[in-house]
């Protein structure tokens, strides 16, 4: 195992720069979870920690070994990625203990290595079956196999789950998590699904247009988003935004006075967007949001109501089921310490 320590890296094509200046240090035995939308940077600084393409400035560190400029087989990592990669001439066995023999390891080490591996991920059926005869989710064990037999000091995910349908993808989750928690060997996983990022990780980096906008676990960044763009990101469905005005302990929209709890860095008259999560609004007679309901979409357990605050769009999610219609009217209320308050210009937080 290792820590993976990058400082100042930046990635260009040409003229284009992807990354700019990312400091993110991942500690010896963490899962890291690199998540943000498409075309954000996560999969090329992945790459970078693998080898697989060249950084533009900045250091990777892996362990103690500045590795800017080692080829991928001397990282000592091993990475899972989204199509699998397996070559469908070979059995499992010996996809599994390819890079093995490539190393010269001994028959025996590589025989013992993969059915351990296969213990592990539940593949010992399997190991004389060709790809196309597996499954998406037995199809990326395999992958993941070949993977734990390296031993290597980092595993690193490119989005490994991106292919596979909903319920198998619920069910990968739990295992590549099992997985870590048994080997405790240290991963980078990427993925675009903030509720991958959210089961998974220990420490969530999110990024944006090649930068870093927050580093936490899990539950600091939905609870404390540093941003505006944190904030929407983090969470399904996404947070509320609502433009007004902080005047004496409160946010103004229009008539209507929302005050908040907690401290918030704003003088008077500054102009903020109000943030409050869909699952923080409950229905109350006396809510002080009142509003019209659009769409009503039922899914069993909750209930998400699409609703109009004069003209702002509003989203509740109420647990368990109401007997509201579309085009009724409700009133919501806020639960205690559930707003946030954010600059209008530059989207970062004011609270707290």
């Amino acid at each position: 195992m290792a820590s993976v320590s990058i400082e100042r890296v930046e990635k260009s094509f040409g003229a284009t720069r992807v990354i700019h200046g990312i400091d993110v240090q991942i500690a010896d035995g963490e899962f890291c979870v690199l998540v943000g939308p498409s075309g954000c940077g996560k999969s090329t600084l992945l790459r970078m920690i693998a080898g697989l393409e060249p950084i533009t400035a900045g250091t990777i560190r892996i362990g103690e070994r500045v590795v800017n400029e080692l080829p991928p087989k001397d990282r000592d990592v091993a990475m899972v990625f989204q199509n699998y990669a397996l070559y469908p001439h070979m059995k499992v066995r010996d996809n599994m203990g390819f890079a093995l023999r490539l190393a010269g390891r001994p028959r025996a080490e590589i025989e013992r290595r993969v059915a351990e591996a296969a213990t592990v991920l539940g593949l010992q059926p399997y190991l004389d079956r060709f790809p196309k005869q597996l499954s998406g989710g037995q199809r990326q064990r395999v992958a993941m196999g070949r993977a734990i037999v390296r031993d290597p000091q980092v595993f690193l995910f490119d989005e490994p789950l991106s292919n596979l349908d909903a319920k198998l993808r619920v069910a990968m989750r739990s295992e590549i998590r099992a997985l870590h928690q048994r080997l405790g060997t240290t991963a980078v996983y990427v993925t675009h699904d903030q509720i991958e990022a959210m089961t998974m990780a220990d420490r969530i980096v999110v990024m944006r247009d090649g930068v870093v906008e927050q580093v936490g676990a899990p539950l600091q960044v939905y609870d404390r988003p540093a941003n505006v763009f944190v904030a929407g990101f983090i969470g399904s469905p996404a947070m509320n935004l609502l433009a007004g005005i902080w005047r004496d302990g409160a946010v103004r929209l229009g008539e209507l006075v929302l005050p908040v709890s907690g401290p918030v860095r704003a003088g008077p008259d500054r102009p903020v967007q109000l943030g409050v999560r869909p699952e923080h609004l409950a229905i109350a007679a006396d809510g002080p949001l009142a509003v019209r309901v659009d769409v009503v979409e039922p899914t069993g357990a909750d209930t998400l109501l699409i609703c109009s605050l004069g003209e702002r769009p509003l989203t509740a999610l109420i647990r368990g089921r109401t007997s509201v219609a579309p085009g009724g009217a409700l009133r919501l209320s806020p639960l205690p310490g559930a707003l946030h308050v954010f600059d209008a210009a530059d989207g970062a937080s004011l609270s707290g």
